[in-house]
C-alpha cells in the first residue's frame, strides 16, 4: 500500500511498540504532526521546551526500559534537544530523536531554520540519518530503534525533510535488518572468564564495583549471587546506585568525589577490582595514577571501547553484563573475606559519611531522610544536577532495582523535572518524586505546565539554598569565598506552583518536614515542597579536584542522628 512519509514514521512507531512521544513542533515536521490522529495508539505528549522533550524521553527509557522517543522541528527546534541528546549518549541511554528538516531542494541553502543537524549531532549519538529518499524510511526506522536498544544503548536520530514526510511511496515493513559492520559481542570470551574466576577465587581483598551497565542489562540477581557466593564487598557509581540494595550487609555504597569515604577507601586497599558496567570516569576514579594501586583489575562491558580507556585493566571481558555474570557465576567458588569486610565495617564507623548531624538548621540531609522514611523507601527518585543530587544519593537508601534516575556524564542541570514527567509517564503507578535545586528546577520549570496537562502526579521537593550551591561549594574550598554569579534572588516557588494550579508549600522549620512530605504523599496530582534549607550547607566527603580517593575532605562532626540497622541479608 502507498502512505506518505509521516504515515510510515507512525506506522513504524507502532510496529515497534512505541506508545509515547515527547515533543514540539513547528513548520518542518507539521506533516508528521498532521498524521499523528490517524494513529491514536501513539500518545503525544507536548513540552514546552524541546530540551525538556529529549529529558522526557531520557527519563521515560530509564524508567522502562525501553527505547524513549522525542521530536521537534528543524533548526532552533533540532538545536534544543541537542543537550538531551548529549546526556543520553553519556549515560547510555536508548533514545530515538526525530526531526524535521527543510525539504530537500533547499538543503544547503541556508533556507529558513536550516540548520545541520546530522553534522551537529554526529558525536553525541550513537547513529543518525538524513533520509534523502523515501522509500528508504522504513529500514532507516527499523535500524534506528535496533541501534538505539542494542549493545551499549545510546541516542540515534532521524531527520526528515519535509517533502518526505509529505511523499506517498509503497510501504513495506522489513521484517529483519542487516548490519555487517555492527555486531555486538553479549557472550564474554571463555578464556577472559575463566581469568577473572581465578583472580577472583585466589582474592584477599577483592571488591566489585558496579555500574549503570548492571541496571541496563537487569543483571540484579546475578550480580547478587556472585557477591554473596564469593563474599565480595560491593561499591556502586554514581548511575550504578539501585543495581544492589543498599540494606544489604555486602553494600559499602558509592565512590567518587563525593562517595562514602570507606567506599574510596576500600577501593584504594583492594587487591582485587572487579568493575562490572562501568567505565571508570573522572569523578569516580579521581586521580588515574594512583587509583587502587594494588589491585588487579577485571573489567566487564559490553562496549570494547571503554576498556582500558582511563584504567589499565588485567582481565578485559566484553559481554553483556547479565550474561557474562551468569558464566562467571558457576566458575566462582564460596569464599570468605572476614578479615576484609570487618575493615571495610570498621571504615564505615570511623568514617560516618551518611549520618547527620544535629542542628536547629534545616539540612538538606534530613530532608532527605525524611522523604526515604515517609516513602519507605518505596519511591523512583528522580534528580537534577547539583549538591541535591548528591544528597539524594547519599541519604536515601535504593533497595530496589533501578529507582534513582539523575544526569551523570554530562550533569545536566534541569534534567530533573523533565526526567520525571519521563519516569512517570512511563511508570504510572509507580511514586515519582523529583528532588531538585532551585538552581537547576529554574532551568526547566516551565513543564509544570506539562505536569498539569497531562495530569502526572509527580511530586516536587526543592531544595533552596538561595546559591548555585555546588559552584559556590567549590568557591568556598577552592577561590577563597569569591562568590561569583553564584547567588540566586529566586522566584517565590509556592506562587509559581499556584500559578500552574500546582498545590505548594514552604517548609522553614524541622518539625514542618514531615507533615509536608505527607501533605504531597496524599495529594492525588502534583505537588511542591519549597524546603529552605541552610544557605552555605556543603556536600561532603569530597574528594579535591585531581585528587586521588585517598584524599578525602570530611566534615567535622560532634553530633549525629543514627542510621536506621542494616539487614543481615
Amino acid at each position: 500500500m502507498k502512505l506518505t512519509g509521516a504515515q510510515i514514521v507512525c506506522e513504524c512507531l507502532v510496529k515497534e511498540g512505541v506508545d509515547v512521544i515527547f515533543g514540539i513542533l513547528g513548520g518542518m515536521i507539521l506533516p508528521l504532526y498532521d498524521t499523528l490522529p490517524q494513529y491514536p495508539q501513539l500518545r503525544h505528549i507536548l513540552v514546552r521546551h524541546e530540551q525538556c522533550a529529549a529529558h522526557a524521553a531520557d527519563g521515560y527509557a530509564r524508567a522502562t526500559g525501553r527505547v524513549g522517543v522525542c521530536m521537534a522541528t528543524s533548526g532552533p527546534g533540532a538545536t534544543n534537544l541537542v543537550t538531551g541528546i548529549a546526556n543520553a549518549c553519556l549515560d547510555s541511554v536508548p533514545m530515538v530523536a526525530i526531526t524535521g528538516q527543510v525539504p530537500r531542494t533547499l538543503i544547503g541553502k541556508d533556507a529558513f531554520q536550516e540548520i545541520d543537524t546530522t553534522g551537529i549531532t554526529l558525536p553525541i549519538t550513537k547513529h543518525n540519518y538524513l533520509v534523502l529518499d523515501t522509500n528508504q524510511l522504513p529500514e532507516i526506522m527499523k535500524e534506528a530503534f535496533y541501534l538505539a536498544k542494542s549493545g551499549r544503548p545510546g541516542p540515534v536520530l532521524i531527520d526528515i525533510p519535509r517533502d518526505v514526510q509529505t511523499e506517498q511511496v509503497e510501504f513495506r515493513y522489513p521484517s529483519k535488518i542487516t548490519l555487517p559492520s555492527y555486531k555486538p559481542t553479549l557472550e564474554g570470551h571463555p578464556a577472559q572468564i575463566k581469568k577473572a574466576a581465578k583472580l577472583i577465587n585466589e582474592a584477599h581483598q577483592p571488591l566489585i564495583l558496579a555500574g549503570r551497565g548492571v541496571i541496563i542489562s537487569e543483571g540484579y540477581d546475578e550480580l547478587r549471587e556472585l557477591a554473596e557466593k564469593a563474599q565480595v564487598p560491593v561499591v556502586t557509581t554514581l548511575l550504578g546506585i539501585s543495581c544492589f540494595p543498599e540494606s544489604h550487609v555486602l553494600s559499602y555504597g558509592w565512590l567518587g568525589m563525593h562517595g562514602m569515604a570507606y567506599a574510596n577507601k576500600a577501593v584504594n586497599a583492594a587487591d582485587l577490582i572487579i568493575a562490572i558496567g562501568m567505565r571508570f570516569d573522572d569523578r569516580a576514579t579521581g586521580n588515574v595514577n594512583s587509583f587502587a594501586p594494588d589491585a588487579q583489575i577485571i573489567h566487564i562491558d559490553i562496549d570494547p571501547a571503554e576498556i582500558g580507556k582511563n584504567i589499565r585493566v588485567d582481565v578485559p571481558i566484553v559481554g553483556d553484563v547479565r550474561t557474562v555474570l551468569n558464566k562467571l557465576n558457576k566458575q566462582v567458588v564460596p569464599g570468605g573475606h572476614i578479615d576484609w569486610i570487618q575493615q571495610l565495617d570498621d571504615w564505615r564507623k570511623e568514617h560516618p559519611a551518611v549520618l547527620i548531624r544535629e542542628t536547629e538548621e534545616l539540612l538538606p540531609q534530613f530532608v532527605i531522610r525524611k522523604i526515604y522514611e515517609v516513602t519507605q523507601g518505596e519511591a523512583t527518585i528522580v534528580t537534577g544536577v547539583g549538591q541535591h543530587q548528591m544528597w539524594a544519593a547519599q541519604h536515601y537508601w535504593y533497595d530496589r532495582p533501578n529507582t534513582f534516575i539523575s544526569s551523570g556524564g554530562l550533569g545536566t542541570m534541569g534534567f530533573g523535572l523533565p526526567a520525571a514527567i519521563g519516569a512517570k509517564v512511563g511508570c504510572p503507578d509507580s511514586t515519582v518524586w523529583c528532588i531538585d535545586g532551585d538552581g537547576s528546577f529554574q532551568m526547566t520549570m516551565q513543564d509544570l505546565a506539562t505536569i498539569v496537562q497531562e495530569r502526572l502526579a509527580v511530586k516536587i521537593a526543592i531544595l533552596n539554598n538561595g546559591y548555585l550551591g555546588m559552584v559556590r561549594q567549590w568557591q568556598e574550598l577552592f577561590y577563597q569565598r569569591r562568590y561569583v554569579a553564584t547567588p540566586l534572588s529566586g522566584p517565590d516557588f509556592v506562587k509559581i506552583g499556584e500559578a500552574y494550579g500546582i498545590p505548594a508549600v514552604r517548609v522553614k522549620r524541622k518539625e514542618e518536614v514531615v507533615p509536608a512530605i505527607e501533605q504531597a504523599m496524599n495529594s492525588d496530582g502534583p505537588f511542591i515542597i519549597d524546603f529552605m534549607i541552610e544557605p552555605e550547607e556543603n556536600v561532603f566527603p569530597m574528594v579535591p579536584p585531581g585528587a586521588s580517593l585517598a584524599e578525602i575532605i570530611e566534615e567535622p562532626r560532634k553530633e549525629v542522628v543514627s542510621w536506621p540497622r542494616r539487614s543481615t541479608s
